[in-house]
């Protein structure tokens, strides 16, 4: 699945799945790398998604006042 196509929640989850298999010793190098480019692009997404949240939060509360 693209990242672009995940929700926040799946992204998420497949950035703690990232994190557990770079913290194998056994892992490759070239998967290694590989892993924390996707990881890098899935915290980046995950930073948009909440940025975006955040201000439609922010936007809401001033209509409301």
């Amino acid at each position: 699945m693209k990242i672009e196509d995940m929700t926040y929640e799946q992204a998420v989850s497949r950035l703690e799945e990232i994190v557990s298999l770079l913290e194998k010793k056994d892992t490759p190098l070239d998967e290694s790398v590989k892993l924390f480019e996707e990881g890098t692009k899935l915290a980046a997404f995950c930073g948009n998604k909440l940025n975006t949240a955040k201000q439609t939060i922010i936007k809401l509360n001033e209509e409301e006042n």
